[in-house]
Parts: C-alpha cells; structure tokens; sequence
C-alpha cells in the first residue's frame, strides 16, 4: 500500500505525535464513509491490528492502514492552512480509475 504526504501534512502530523494524547500510538487514516467510487478519511491515533499494514513515507511518518480496505491504498494526505486550516485526504488511484464525480 501506498500513502503520500504534503510537506505541511507532516508538519502537523509529526507535531501530533509529539503529543501527550499520542502517546506509543501511530497515526491512522481511516474510511468515514463511502460514496460508490469515493470515500471521505479520518485521521486518529491507534495502534497495529492484525489486518494493518505500516506503510512508510517519505516524510519519516509511519501510516496504519487496514489491508483490507483497498480505498486506503494510494491515499495523499495533504494539510491546507487557507482558506481554513484543515486535513485533505484524497485517493487519486481510485478516482482515476472511476472519473471525477463530485456531486452527493
């Protein structure tokens, strides 16, 4: 599996794991929820499953993904601070295998 991370994603995520509340976990991305040929991602603290792969970055960032769940494979993980500071997770494997569909 494969993640790419944003110069300012991994600004904040490695903040975040300097925290108190991080505390021997690792950063998990996660699938919210799905709409047919996308997904919406979550981020919170976790430790290794036994479906989970540690997928390394080259941010020095270590990501948990759950093997089973393909969406999560090939996700970018990007940080925009405008025009609000905000994570933005997005798969272009699976939307460029589906096309864009952005209406809900």
């Amino acid at each position: 599996m494969k993640v790419k991370i944003n110069r300012n994603a991994a600004k904040v995520l490695k903040n975040m794991l300097n925290s108190e509340e991080a505390e021997g976990r690792m950063i998990r991305v996660y699938v919210t929820h799905m709409h047919g040929d996308h997904a919406h991602y979550g981020i919170m603290f976790d430790t290794p499953g036994e479906h989970d792969e540690i997928v390394k970055t080259d941010k020095d960032i270590d990501i948990l993904l759950d093997s089973r769940e393909s969406f999560l494979d090939g996700i970018w993980i990007q940080y925009f601070y405008v025009p609000q500071e905000e994570f933005v997770i997005t798969n272009p494997r699976i939307e460029r295998e589906h096309g864009h569909h952005h209406h809900h």
